[in-house]
């Protein structure tokens, strides 16, 4: 199948920038030309126009629990922490998905083409975050990668948690300790393996925790560290250093305030949720502020929702509202498509229109950042996913 977006004008996010009055060829679902395309040498089996609009790759969610928290639902749809356990490196994100959840075609309608969801921040380690496409009736159809990511919670959420439970962990330095327990274990477990391997002897019994931390610790996934206040994030940095781990900083919600400290360790930021209330200690110094200051630094920055805090529908508003605070508008963009692809390892698939890459497309009547701009059509794979009504 073949189709044809003619006299577009193009964010491609990408070294090629902004291409006024330009094409683009879309080939089995994936980006197959970009340019000046000539309708009469090429069979297409549709054509877009659109003229006076503006094109833009799929919008990203860094970070959501978009199905896995379901809508409209209590106890029954909510399936983000397995708050029996602190330690839960073995759950998939992907065996709680619901894809017939309403908030996928909200997301749809809104740009928003790919997201990482997953577990929530009740555990020292939640479990295995998936990044997935928001098309889709089969969550297995919908995956880029899974897992993409180990989600770990620092700060008062397994705090608070156990301690309703009278159970470990209650204070930060417990939080901490049970990271490093289990890595270490783990570490162990490895290189047992290995040594059984060589030796041609039994290896060790089989522990799914483990089995599922060696992908962190082989540097194949990073973690995913929930760190509100500046000691936590510290605390995310160390462990990570300690153990020579792969780390993206979630939330950062202090990371105004440790500028210097930040731009040191280069770590990349996924912040947010920013359009939210101060609901708890940790989110004193929540600021719009944020992500422009972290950007202007040199940190790479990608904007959550965090749904269903801020609905996934409002992560154009929530890079807009940075951009009225002081964050530059082409970063902003970049804060919801190509630097969430590179943050989370999937920017060989999506976040920018280039060759090659998968046909998610966004067209829009105006500016994301513009609130009364509206959604003219997405694609994602090729296919069209979203058409506003006539």
């Amino acid at each position: 199948m073949k189709k044809i977006i003619k006299n577009a004008k193009i964010y491609t996010m990408s070294e090629a920038g902004i291409l006024e009055n330009a094409d683009i060829l879309i080939q089995d679902g994936k980006i197959a030309e970009i340019g000046t395309i000539n309708e009469k040498d090429v069979e297409a089996d549709e054509i877009i126009y659109v003229a006076g609009k503006l094109v833009f790759p799929g919008f990203i969610d860094a970070h959501s629990h978009v199905g896995i928290f379901e809508d409209s639902m209590g106890f029954e749809g909510a399936d983000g922490n397995e708050n029996t356990d602190p330690v839960t490196p073995h759950l998939r994100a992907i065996d709680g998905i619901n894809p017939l959840d309403i908030c996928f075609s909200e997301a749809l309608s809104s740009g928003i083409t790919a997201t990482a969801t997953g577990p929530g921040s009740a555990n020292v380690i939640g479990g295995q975050f998936a990044a997935i496409k928001t098309y889709g009736t089969r969550i297995d159809n919908m995956i880029i990668k899974a897992p993409v990511a180990m989600k770990i919670a620092f700060g008062e959420n397994p705090k608070r948690n156990y301690k309703e439970k009278n159970k470990t962990p209650v204070t930060r330095m417990a939080t901490a300790a049970m990271l490093r327990d289990i890595l270490f274990k783990t570490a162990e477990y490895m290189s047992k393996k290995e040594r059984s391997t060589e030796k041609n002897e039994e290896g060790p019994e089989y522990n799914i925790k483990y089995e599922s931390l060696i992908p962190v610790l082989r540097d194949e996934i990073p973690l995913k560290a929930h760190a509100h206040r500046a000691d936590d994030i510290y605390t995310a940095i160390r462990i990570a250093k300690e153990f020579n781990l792969k780390l993206i900083l979630e939330h950062v919600t202090d990371g105004y305030l440790m500028l210097d400290e930040l731009k040191k360790e280069k770590y990349p930021c996924i912040v947010g949720p920013n359009l939210a209330g101060r609901t708890k200690i940790e989110l004193k110094n929540l600021s719009f502020k944020n992500p422009g200051l972290l950007s202007k630094n040199g940190i790479m920055v990608a904007i959550m929702t965090d749904h269903p805090v801020i609905p996934i529908q409002y992560l154009a508003l929530c890079a807009a509202l940075s951009v009225k605070y002081g964050m530059d508008e082409y970063e902003a963009l970049k804060a919801i498509t190509i630097h969430p692809a590179k943050i989370l390892g999937i920017d060989d698939r999506v976040g920018s229109i280039e060759k090659g890459k998968d046909a998610d497309i966004v067209i829009m009547n105006g500016h994301p950042f513009d609130t009364f701009s509206t959604t003219h059509m997405v694609l994602v794979n090729g296919e069209i996913a979203y058409k506003a009504a006539e």
